[in-house]
Protein backbone atom coordinates (compact mmCIF):
# COMPACT_ATOMS: atom_id res chain seq x y z
CA UNK A 1 0.00 0.00 0.00
CA UNK A 2 1.70 2.93 -1.27
CA UNK A 3 -0.69 5.78 0.22
CA UNK A 4 -2.66 5.55 2.92
CA UNK A 5 -6.47 6.73 2.64
CA UNK A 6 -8.79 5.89 5.58
CA UNK A 7 -9.20 3.23 8.13
CA UNK A 8 -11.46 1.24 6.18
CA UNK A 9 -8.98 0.25 3.54
CA UNK A 10 -6.40 -0.82 5.90
CA UNK A 11 -8.82 -3.03 7.46
CA UNK A 12 -9.60 -4.10 3.61
CA UNK A 13 -5.71 -5.17 3.54
CA UNK A 14 -5.35 -7.19 7.45
CA UNK A 15 -5.46 -10.25 4.76
CA UNK A 16 -2.97 -9.52 2.73
CA UNK A 17 -0.25 -8.70 5.57
CA UNK A 18 -1.54 -11.71 7.50
CA UNK A 19 -0.46 -13.72 4.51
CA UNK A 20 2.72 -12.25 3.99
CA UNK A 21 3.42 -12.31 7.82
CA UNK A 22 2.71 -15.78 8.05
CA UNK A 23 4.93 -17.83 7.06
CA UNK A 24 7.66 -15.56 8.60
CA UNK A 25 5.87 -16.45 12.05
CA UNK A 26 5.64 -20.07 11.17
CA UNK A 27 9.56 -20.07 9.65
CA UNK A 28 10.48 -19.08 13.22
CA UNK A 29 8.46 -21.38 14.79
CA UNK A 30 7.03 -18.41 16.84
CA UNK A 31 3.04 -19.53 16.83
CA UNK A 32 4.10 -21.36 20.02
CA UNK A 33 3.54 -18.03 21.55
CA UNK A 34 0.50 -17.54 23.36
CA UNK A 35 -0.37 -13.95 22.52
CA UNK A 36 -0.12 -11.27 20.14
CA UNK A 37 -0.42 -8.34 22.03
CA UNK A 38 -0.72 -5.42 18.99
CA UNK A 39 0.00 -4.90 15.35
CA UNK A 40 1.76 -2.08 13.91
CA UNK A 41 1.52 0.65 11.56
CA UNK A 42 3.92 2.91 9.53
CA UNK A 43 2.71 6.47 8.18
CA UNK A 44 4.99 8.99 6.25
CA UNK A 45 2.34 11.66 7.27
CA UNK A 46 1.27 13.72 10.31
CA UNK A 47 -2.18 14.25 8.54
CA UNK A 48 -2.27 10.27 7.91
CA UNK A 49 -1.65 9.82 11.28
CA UNK A 50 -4.37 12.20 12.51
CA UNK A 51 -6.76 10.69 10.17
CA UNK A 52 -5.80 7.43 11.34
CA UNK A 53 -6.35 8.40 15.38
CA UNK A 54 -9.49 9.79 15.05
CA UNK A 55 -11.02 7.01 12.88
CA UNK A 56 -9.46 4.64 15.67
CA UNK A 57 -10.74 6.53 18.29
CA UNK A 58 -14.10 5.75 16.90
CA UNK A 59 -13.94 2.09 16.92
CA UNK A 60 -11.62 2.13 20.54
CA UNK A 61 -9.80 3.71 22.86
CA UNK A 62 -6.41 5.40 23.00
CA UNK A 63 -5.05 3.95 26.05
CA UNK A 64 -1.50 5.52 25.68
CA UNK A 65 0.21 8.65 23.74
CA UNK A 66 3.72 8.79 24.85
CA UNK A 67 6.77 10.25 23.07
CA UNK A 68 9.17 7.59 22.04
CA UNK A 69 12.58 8.55 19.99
CA UNK A 70 11.25 11.79 19.74
CA UNK A 71 7.88 11.38 18.25
CA UNK A 72 4.51 10.35 19.28
CA UNK A 73 3.50 7.06 19.73
CA UNK A 74 -0.29 6.09 20.08
CA UNK A 75 -1.86 2.80 21.33
CA UNK A 76 -5.21 1.84 20.77
CA UNK A 77 -7.46 -0.46 22.43
CA UNK A 78 -9.57 -1.94 19.38
CA UNK A 79 -13.33 -2.66 20.27
CA UNK A 80 -13.07 -5.93 18.65
CA UNK A 81 -9.82 -7.71 18.11
CA UNK A 82 -8.29 -8.15 14.93
CA UNK A 83 -7.63 -12.03 14.33
CA UNK A 84 -4.76 -13.85 12.91
CA UNK A 85 -4.57 -17.43 13.36
CA UNK A 86 -5.07 -18.65 16.84
CA UNK A 87 -4.42 -15.19 18.08
CA UNK A 88 -7.41 -11.67 19.06
CA UNK A 89 -4.84 -8.39 18.64
CA UNK A 90 -6.68 -6.25 21.49
CA UNK A 91 -4.08 -3.14 20.37
CA UNK A 92 -2.83 -1.30 17.44
CA UNK A 93 0.02 1.14 17.48
CA UNK A 94 0.29 4.53 15.57
CA UNK A 95 3.39 5.69 15.69
CA UNK A 96 3.45 9.85 14.20
CA UNK A 97 6.22 10.06 11.66
CA UNK A 98 9.76 10.50 12.54
CA UNK A 99 12.42 11.53 9.82
CA UNK A 100 12.43 8.10 7.84
CA UNK A 101 10.19 7.45 5.58
CA UNK A 102 9.09 4.38 4.28
CA UNK A 103 8.22 3.15 0.91
CA UNK A 104 4.89 1.42 1.83
CA UNK A 105 2.56 2.45 4.55
CA UNK A 106 0.01 0.51 6.42
CA UNK A 107 0.74 -2.70 8.57
CA UNK A 108 4.27 -2.97 9.26
CA UNK A 109 4.61 -4.98 12.26
CA UNK A 110 3.29 -7.32 14.55
CA UNK A 111 4.59 -8.28 18.44
CA UNK A 112 3.91 -11.12 20.17
CA UNK A 113 4.56 -12.35 24.07
CA UNK A 114 7.33 -14.25 25.72
CA UNK A 115 6.01 -14.39 29.23
CA UNK A 116 9.18 -15.17 31.69
CA UNK A 117 10.70 -11.61 33.01
CA UNK A 118 13.65 -11.19 30.89
CA UNK A 119 15.29 -8.37 31.73
CA UNK A 120 18.03 -8.02 28.85
CA UNK A 121 17.62 -9.30 25.02
CA UNK A 122 19.92 -11.49 25.69
CA UNK A 123 17.60 -13.43 28.50
CA UNK A 124 14.84 -13.07 25.97
CA UNK A 125 17.09 -14.69 22.99
CA UNK A 126 17.83 -17.29 25.67
CA UNK A 127 14.05 -18.10 26.60
CA UNK A 128 13.06 -17.78 22.86
CA UNK A 129 15.74 -20.53 21.85
CA UNK A 130 14.20 -23.32 24.69
CA UNK A 131 10.77 -22.27 23.36
CA UNK A 132 11.14 -21.88 20.10
CA UNK A 133 14.17 -23.68 18.71
CA UNK A 134 13.50 -22.81 15.09
CA UNK A 135 15.06 -19.83 16.50
CA UNK A 136 18.47 -21.13 16.58
CA UNK A 137 19.82 -20.37 13.52
CA UNK A 138 18.41 -16.82 12.83
CA UNK A 139 19.40 -15.97 16.99
CA UNK A 140 22.82 -17.26 15.68
CA UNK A 141 23.00 -14.69 12.59
CA UNK A 142 23.15 -17.81 10.14
CA UNK A 143 19.77 -17.05 7.94
CA UNK A 144 18.61 -15.11 5.61
CA UNK A 145 15.86 -13.02 8.28
CA UNK A 146 17.43 -9.80 9.73
CA UNK A 147 17.23 -9.60 13.72
CA UNK A 148 17.22 -6.61 15.89
CA UNK A 149 17.37 -6.62 19.57
CA UNK A 150 16.80 -3.49 21.26
CA UNK A 151 15.46 -1.90 24.94
CA UNK A 152 12.96 1.05 23.90
CA UNK A 153 11.43 2.52 26.58
CA UNK A 154 8.81 5.67 27.35
CA UNK A 155 9.69 8.08 29.74
CA UNK A 156 7.09 6.90 32.66
CA UNK A 157 7.87 2.70 31.65
CA UNK A 158 8.97 1.08 34.63
CA UNK A 159 8.69 -2.55 33.24
CA UNK A 160 12.08 -3.38 31.53
CA UNK A 161 11.16 -4.91 27.72
CA UNK A 162 13.86 -6.02 25.65
CA UNK A 163 12.63 -6.54 22.49
CA UNK A 164 13.56 -9.21 19.49
CA UNK A 165 13.23 -8.04 15.83
CA UNK A 166 13.27 -10.57 13.24
CA UNK A 167 12.75 -9.24 9.67
CA UNK A 168 11.91 -10.57 6.31
CA UNK A 169 9.73 -10.27 3.50
CA UNK A 170 8.66 -6.39 4.25
CA UNK A 171 7.62 -7.81 7.41
CA UNK A 172 8.78 -7.60 11.25
CA UNK A 173 7.68 -9.73 14.08
CA UNK A 174 8.77 -8.82 17.01
CA UNK A 175 8.97 -10.62 20.70
CA UNK A 176 9.17 -9.02 24.22
CA UNK A 177 8.51 -10.07 27.62
CA UNK A 178 5.51 -7.87 28.79
CA UNK A 179 2.35 -7.04 26.69
CA UNK A 180 1.76 -3.58 25.78
CA UNK A 181 -1.01 -3.09 28.07
CA UNK A 182 1.07 -3.77 31.18
CA UNK A 183 3.70 -1.64 29.71
CA UNK A 184 0.86 0.77 29.92
CA UNK A 185 -0.56 0.06 33.37
CA UNK A 186 3.28 0.15 34.66
CA UNK A 187 3.68 3.67 33.70
CA UNK A 188 0.17 4.09 36.03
Amino acid sequence: MQNLQSLSQLLADWQAFADKIMPLIERLGLERLGECDHAALRVNSVAAAEKLKAEFAQCGKIISENIINGRPILIIRLQQPLQLGQWQIPCVELPFPGDKHYPEEGWEHLELVLPGGAQSCDELAEQLRTLCPRTQATLDGDTDIKLKASSPKGETERLANPTLAFKAGGVCVKVHPHSIQAIIASEQ
